[in-house]
């Protein structure tokens, strides 16, 4: 069936379409009927595993990227994942790159996007996470108070985590600030958060993965974490989300000042900024590649790292996970959890019920 509905998508520009499927999803999280059939038909085993002290119903989640703003998690929660990670939030509104910004290789099972984080910012995902800020947003807005809470906002079945991202215009030496700032919003309405300083479409960004920038970084949110976990008497692991494009220094720099401030995990790896062996005609576009061809380098780092780390940490690993195969590997070699994001466009939203009865 997915064959057929992904032909008409691929007839719409990248980001319409996706577009187009997140607003499908999102209604079908709102309309509870749907939402049952939705999950009769994506039902996946339960095979639960427990990281960073939260249980997962599976170790499949879906990658930040997809619902940036938080706008579709009941219906995604409908299609079996273990957690859904939304983002990255911003704290201000951006709108992000101009666009054209995503590009669909098909001849090589890829993405390349440059969005650049367009977000709604942090006061909209919040409404869309609490109920209480979201009557006060509507009355607020719309002069008028809900009498009911519509239907997602109720509990998910996955674990939610947020992915957070500075704003465009905020310097590297104030990025700090954007990142305490969210870490305080989310901290009582996430079960996770994910520092992500590895995105390669805001300048700079990826500046903040050096030694020194990362620990000050990060001492500063494990400081705020200590004080928020106080005040809302819940544990909240932070997760940093890293380049593939690291070298081995790098990357061994990083993890060493991750081990030693405290965070609770890794992601490896974002999109890479590598274009090497594609056959598209999109190959040259500027941004993010994600897909297959990231396949043998997301693999690459994440031997290294789970090697790195030796145990001290769990590891996420996501990039080019295109088959239930892909995923099984990931898990064998080390990984606790995997995210999927790129081959869901290629292989549908089943692909997650196959990679949960393949373990």
């Amino acid at each position: 069936m997915y064959d057929s509905i992904r032909s008409l998508l691929f007839r719409l520009n990248p980001e319409q379409a996706h577009e187009l499927t997140l607003r499908a999803i999102s209604l079908a999280g709102q309309v509870r009927p749907v939402g049952w059939l939705l999950s009769q038909i994506f039902k996946a085993p339960d095979k639960p595993v427990e990281v960073f002290g939260l249980r997962f119903r599976n170790p499949v989640g879906l990658a930040a990227g997809y619902d940036k703003d938080g706008v579709a998690i009941h219906g995604l929660d409908t299609l079996g994942f273990g957690h859904i990670e939304i983002g990255t939030v911003t704290p201000l509104p951006q709108s992000g790159n101009p666009k054209p910004r995503v590009f669909r290789l098909v001849e090589d099972e890829a993405v390349i996007n440059r969005m650049g984080f367009p977000s709604r910012g942090t006061e909209f995902v919040q409404t869309q996470l609490d109920p209480d800020l979201y009557v006060g947003f509507v009355e607020r807005t719309f002069g008028f108070r809900p009498r009911f809470y519509v239907a997602y906002r109720r509990p998910t079945a996955a674990v939610l985590g947020v992915n957070l991202g500075k704003n465009k215009n905020t310097s590297n030496e104030e990025a700090v600030y954007d990142y305490v700032s969210l870490l305080q919003n989310y901290a009582r309405l996430a079960g996770y958060l994910t520092i992500n300083v590895s995105s390669p479409n805001t300048v700079g960004l990826r500046q903040l993965q050096g030694r020194d920038a990362l620990e000050s970084l990060l001492t500063h949110l494990h400081e705020q974490r200590l004080l928020e976990q106080t005040r809302w008497e819940k544990r909240l692991p932070l997760l940093v989300k890293l380049a593939p494009d690291l070298t081995s220094q790098e990357l061994d720099d990083a993890l060493d000042v991750i081990v030693r401030t405290h965070m609770d995990g890794v992601i490896v790896t974002n999109t890479t900024l590598a274009r090497e062996g594609l056959h598209s005609s999109h190959s040259g576009e500027s941004g993010g590649l994600s897909g297959a061809p990231l396949r043998v380098r997301s693999e690459e780092v994440l031997a290294q790292v789970v090697k790195r780390l030796d145990g001290r940490l769990p590891v996420v690993s996501v990039g080019g996970i295109m088959h239930p195969d892909d995923a099984k590997r990931r898990l064998d070699m080390g990984a606790a959890l995997v995210q999927v994001y790129t081959g869901l466009i290629y292989r549908g939203p089943g692909l997650v019920k196959e990679i949960v009865k393949a373990l």
